[in-house]
């Protein structure tokens, strides 16, 4: 494989994951060697560290992608008005799934939203609507599910209380709750 295609399968999976991959696990998924692999990093952190919005961070046997520390005061701001805000669309979807189908990865959410939900996932955290829980099945990942917080705030004294969609759907003060 030449390396602009790998450099562009590496960018895609670090944007993706959100979270630090292994170097070993992105050999395995593109079947490239490792050097090969620390290489395409390397390159990859040159071209990022210019005047770019992102970079590339390596620490051991570990990368992930991070916001340009140039930009820290409006990423700051950005995360500041998202937990002091309302709800985003967005944010209702990811809580609404992680309610009903909890506990549940990051990539479960991400497959049936189609879209990277790292950002909403971490102002869920923040705002302590979702908790993150190991995953029994795989020591290296978490699950998430809803907080005492978010059955607080709903006025539920259990999980199994949650309205049903339907009646969730049609009822206009549930943004009022969460967004409080």
């Amino acid at each position: 494989m030449d390396q602009e295609k790998l450099k562009s399968i590496i960018e895609s999976i670090l944007f993706i994951s959100g979270e630090p991959v292994k170097i070993s696990k992105i050999s395995k998924l593109t079947g490239a060697a490792k050097p090969e692999i620390e290489n395409a990093i390397m390159v990859l952190q040159g071209e990022f560290g210019k005047n770019r919005g992102m970079v590339i961070i390596k620490k051991d046997d570990e990368v992930q992608m991070a916001t340009s520390p140039e930009n820290s005061s409006f990423i700051g701001d950005l995360v500041k008005s998202e937990i002091q805000e309302s709800l985003s669309r967005a944010a209702l979807e990811v809580l609404s799934i992680i309610a009903y189908r909890g506990p549940i990865s990051r990539s479960d959410v991400e497959a049936i939203r189609g879209v990277n939900s790292s950002f909403t996932m971490r102002s869920l955290l923040m705002r302590g609507l979702v908790e993150r829980i190991d995953s029994p099945k795989d020591s290296r990942a978490y699950l998430y599910r809803i907080s005492f917080e978010f059955l607080k705030k709903l006025g539920l004294d259990s999980a199994e209380k949650l309205p049903d969609w339907e009646a969730l759907s049609k009822d206009d003060r549930v943004d009022s709750i969460i967004g409080n």
